[in-house]
Formats: structure tokens, C-alpha cells, sequence
């Protein structure tokens, strides 16, 4: 018999629940990962071949936590070469220190040593994801970051039935590091991936992958929200499933206005979470869920190869994990044309905020500094007593204002905070082209770029708009832009050259989309808002790692703000020494 309780005592525990409820809702808690860099064979393709792993996972393990929480990732290196992680989309306020590229806010994790990362989720819900950000080791060292709005807040669309973490990747059957390696010792363009992946695995449309098939089980009648994560080191994609609209509800861990497309196209760096809401009956059917590359590069190669998962309908009264039903017809999408510059434009410019009381787009409307940057390809000379692989005997660069970003041999962050720059920064980088031309018409004849470690400064909370540019230098060709350690507005894009008389008339200050990757249109530019209110040092660069690697990229230097909340943090004790 249940003891009765009396009414005094009975609040008592409610009200401490309730408070205790609160006190986490208002300061999250604190959530610890270990993450071990080790090696792991891994057979894709039917080859084995050893790739640098965390925890032994491809890809590595999911990184859970709340808005609100703090998370403290110890790293430890166990490979014979350095690491280091990065925690793509994560503000870092204050917290650059754990940002993650290598020699721009921290000396690489050497072998043998552990350093942990720590960072709060502040203002951010939704999918970001994590990699390795030295060399091209994100080519296996990656996972998903998922993070769950704060307790007692639901979603701004319907609660799904289940989420199902959806990562593109590319996989080689060399080394990657002999890969890049290779192509910068001859100046050419390096060999191109073997095939796609979804969640590490090729799928049934290449040799020897059948077994290897992402298959995603569904249940008729039921919403699925897929976190779409695009890993792949050189290749914006499309994504389709097969007779399968996709409802976007989210972009870079930020809401967006709901809207349902066929086919959907993502890059390098981005997240995009959507709803698909399978067949009300089972179907007699199971359906292809395909990604394939967009690319306008003309001339050059890529990996015009197509990835397939599996969409497989639980069929009622079989077992709860049947094998698949290889007599049942598959549906494949269709996908655009590898080049439909059209779509992605008409894609892309359907993303906008929800700009709601709960969740504004607190866009810039006035602005302090305008920049206007050129991103492109370029070359190098040819040094002596060596034959270039590049176009007309030189190596391939790639630049921001024709600046090709030389990474230091100390963290730009450590000598930023210390003062001590001289010898390993300059803090002039160019706010526009230092030789204008006309960007998308004939290129110029010189086509040398000039190296260089040069930052931009950028007074605490200053208000900045920046317009991108691209050229048709070496080609015109779309490039995903990431910025650490914000989010930014993407107030206007067009094709051609950008016009700074008519085009800022254009520009939506109300609710443009609100994220941390944004591709500078083939042939076009892109004009984005946001508000220097994070201070540190930040890389910003092109997420092709190609074009990374042969310069594209360049950083911030936000100085402190006058309050003590709005100052850089000290570094940590177990920071990494270069």
C-alpha cells in the first residue's frame, strides 16, 4: 500500500525538481569526450589500407550536447603525425584557443601528447560537425556534432519520429597525404577521389560495394530528420531520394523558413537538416538515396562518380531487421546535370531566417568597414631545375586579393595575444584588390599571385559587410566559404561583376539566411553582414581543400573589446607547443 504523503512535505520536491530544472536550462552542464587519434584498416573498394581514425571509428563518433552546455574534448595522439581537431560552426566566444586549425589558433597535437579541447555551445542549435583541420587528414577524421535545443524547448516544426545523422565523405585508395603531397612537389592539380560515401560507406554503384551500402530502415507513415553533413574534401553535391520530397528546416545548426524541394544541393563545410516523411502505406518498394557532384570546372577533372544509400521500408509483420528485399523494385532519383549552375542558384536562394520573436535575424543594418575580396585561382612560378604541372609550366595558387596565405611555423593566435608579431604576421591585409580588372570577363594576362602571412584587423564589435567575388582566373568555379568563430548573414548574390552603385539596393536586411559556409557563386559574388563581437584570431578560407591548400584563405584579427566579457580568455595550460 502506497504511503500517503502529507500536502506540506508534498511541494518540497517538486519545487527543488523544478529549480534544478531552471539552474541546468540557464547554465547547461558539462559534457567530457575522449577522443583518441589512432590508426585503423579500413577495406572500401576492395582495398584495405590504414587510415588515421578517432576511437577507431570511420567516421569518428557523434559529439552530443545542449545549447547551453559546456563540452571538454580531450584529444590524445597516437599516430606519427601531428592533429589537430576543429569544431566547425562552434562560436567559440572568447574560446579561440579551441578553435582548431593548425598554426592559426594552435600548434598541432604532436605524438604522443593530449590537449583538451573546452568551449561552451552559446545561441546554437541544430547540426555542426567536427574534423581534423591539418593537411588533408579530414579526409577520414570526421564526425557529427549534435546539438538539441535547451530542455523544454521543442523544435519549430514537428517532433520527428527518429534523426539520422547523413555524412557525405570521399574516399581514396591512396594515401591522401601522398595524394596532396605529390601535387604540390609537381605544381599540378592532385588525382581525384575514388567514390563518395554516406556514413563511410560507397554503395552498390561501385565495384565491390554492395556490402557496403548505407541503408537507412523506415517505417511507413513516420517523419525522419536527416542531419545532412557534407564532409567531402573537393566536391559540392546534389542529394535526392527517390520518389522522396525533403523539407529544409535548418542550415549551419540555424532555423530557416521550411520549404520542400526534390533535390537539394550542399558543400563542402555545410549542414543542412531536413524532414522526409516516408510513404503512408508500405510501398512494395525500396528507393535510392543518391548524392552526386556539382562542378563547372572547365577545364579540369573531378569525381563525377554517384554515392547510394538505401532507403528500405519495414515491411508490417516481418522481422524488425530483415535483410534487404532484393526482388522489390529500386527507385533511383534523378539528379541535375553536373553543371546546372540554375539550381543551385534557385536552391540557395530559398534559404532565408525564420526572423521570429524567438528566433531573429539580428542582421547589420548600418555598417561600419566594407571589404571587398577577389577569390580565385592563380599561379606560381616554377622554381628552378623543376618541371610544373601547372598551367603553361607553373604550379597552381589559389589567393583572397591576390594574397596566397603562407601558414606561419607558430600559432597567429598565440603571437595575436601575446603581441609579439613581428617575424610571423603583418597586419596590412588588402581590404580590396590592390589591381582591379574585370573580374568575370577576359583575365589578365599575369596571373602570379603574391605570398604572404597578413592578417585584417578588425576593432571589437565593429560592424563588417563583406562582398566576395569570384574570377575567371584559370576558370570560373563556385567556392564554399567558411568563417570560424561566427555566423554570418548573407544579405545579397548575383552573377558577373559586382556592382557597388546598384546591387546594395537588392540586399535583404530583413531575413536572409544566417550561416557559417556560404559558396561564392561560379562567375558571381555574394555579399555577407556580421558583427565583430568575438575576439581572437580567425580563419577564413575556401572548404575545397584543394584551393585551401594552395592558398585560399586568409584571418581576422578581432581585437579586444574595453569589458571584461569582451576579451580574449588566456590560453589554457596544456596548450600545444610548436
Amino acid at each position: 500500500m502506497a504511503m500517503a504523503i502529507s500536502p506540506l512535505l508534498r511541494p518540497w520536491p517538486l519545487a527543488m525538481a523544478t529549480l534544478m530544472v531552471l539552474i541546468i536550462q540557464a547554465q547547461g552542464i558539462t559534457r567530457h569526450y575522449d577522443f583518441n587519434v589512432q590508426m585503423a584498416n579500413v577495406t572500401r573498394l576492395c582495398g584495405t589500407k590504414s587510415i588515421v581514425t578517432v576511437n577507431g571509428q570511420f567516421p569518428g563518433p557523434e559529439l552530443i550536447a545542449r545549447e547551453g552546455d559546456r563540452v571538454h574534448v580531450r584529444v590524445t595522439n597516437h599516430v606519427a603525425h601531428n592533429m589537430t581537431i576543429h569544431w566547425h560552426g562552434i562560436r567559440q566566444l572568447r574560446t579561440g584557443w579551441a578553435d582548431g586549425p593548425a598554426y592559426i589558433t594552435q600548434c598541432p597535437i604532436q605524438t604522443g601528447q593530449t590537449y583538451v579541447y573546452k568551449f561552451t555551445v552559446t545561441g546554437q542549435r541544430g547540426t555542426l560537425w567536427w574534423h581534423a583541420h591539418i593537411s588533408w587528414f579530414r579526409a577520414t577524421v570526421y564526425g557529427a556534432i549534435v546539438i538539441l535545443p535547451k530542455l523544454g524547448v521543442p523544435y519549430p516544426f514537428p517532433a520527428p519520429h527518429q534523426e539520422v545523422p547523413v555524412i557525405f565523405g570521399e574516399w581514396w585508395a591512396a594515401d591522401t597525404e601522398d595524394v596532396m603531397s605529390q601535387a604540390l612537389k609537381v605544381g599540378g592539380a592532385p588525382n581525384i577521389s575514388d567514390a563518395y560515401t554516406i556514413n563511410g560507406l560507397p554503395g552498390p554503384l561501385y565495384n565491390c560495394s554492395a556490402k557496403d551500402t548505407f541503408k537507412l530502415k523506415v517505417t511507413p507513415g513516420k517523419t525522419y530528420l536527416l542531419r545532412l553533413i557534407n564532409a567531402a574534401l573537393n566536391d559540392e553535391l546534389f542529394f535526392s531520394v527517390a520518389n522522396h520530397t525533403l523539407t529544409v528546416v535548418e542550415v549551419d545548426a540555424v532555423y530557416v523558413k521550411q520549404f520542400t524541394v526534390k533535390t537539394l544541393v550542399i558543400s563542402p563545410g555545410m549542414t543542412t537538416n531536413v524532414l522526409l516523411t516516408t510513404k503512408p502505406v508500405y510501398p512494395n518498394a525500396n528507393f535510392y538515396m543518391a548524392a552526386a557532384p556539382y562542378s563547372v570546372i572547365r577545364p579540369g577533372t573531378y569525381d563525377n562518380t554517384t554515392v547510394a544509400g538505401i532507403l528500405e521500408y519495414h515491411k508490417p509483420g516481418s522481422p524488425s531487421t530483415p535483410s534487404l528485399d532484393k526482388t522489390l523494385p529500386l527507385f533511383k532519383p534523378t539528379l541535375p546535370f553536373f553543371n546546372d549552375t540554375k539550381f543551385v542558384t534557385s536552391f540557395t536562394t530559398k534559404l532565408l531566417s525564420l526572423a521570429t520573436k524567438q528566433y531573429p535575424a539580428a542582421v547589420q543594418q548600418s555598417v561600419d568597414r566594407r571589404f571587398f575580396f577577389t577569390i580565385g585561382l592563380g599561379t606560381l612560378p616554377c622554381p628552378k631545375n623543376m618541371t610544373c604541372q601547372g598551367p603553361n609550366g607553373t604550379q597552381f595558387a589559389a589567393a583572397v586579393n591576390n594574397v596566397s596565405l603562407v601558414l606561419p611555423s607558430m600559432a597567429l593566435l598565440q603571437s595575436h595575444f601575446t603581441g609579439l608579431s613581428r617575424g610571423v604576421y603583418a597586419s596590412n591585409f588588402p581590404a580590396m584588390p590592390l589591381s582591379p580588372f574585370n573580374y568575370t570577363g577576359t583575365p589578365p594576362n599575369n596571373t602570379h599571385v603574391a605570398t604572404g602571412t597578413r592578417l585584417l584587423s578588425l576593432p571589437y564589435n565593429t560592424s563588417v559587410e563583406l562582398v566576395m567575388q569570384d574570377t575567371s582566373v584559370l576558370g570560373i568555379e563556385s567556392h564554399p566559404l567558411h568563417l570560424h568563430g561566427y555566423n554570418f548573414f548573407v544579405v545579397g548574390q548575383g552573377f558577373g561583376n559586382y556592382d557597388p552603385t546598384n546591387d546594395p539596393a537588392k540586399f535583404n536586411l530583413v531575413d536572409p539566411v544566417e550561416r557559417n559556409t556560404v559558396s561564392v557563386p561560379a562567375g558571381g559574388w555574394v555579399a555577407i553582414r556580421f558583427l565583430a563581437d568575438n575576439p581572437g584570431v580567425w580563419f577564413m578560407h575556401c572548404h575545397l581543400e584543394v584551393h585551401t591548400t594552395w592558398g585560399l584563405r586568409m584571418a581576422w584579427a578581432v581585437q579586444d573589446g574595453t569589458k571584461p566579457n569582451e576579451k580574449l580568455l588566456p590560453p589554457p595550460s596544456d596548450m600545444p607547443k610548436c
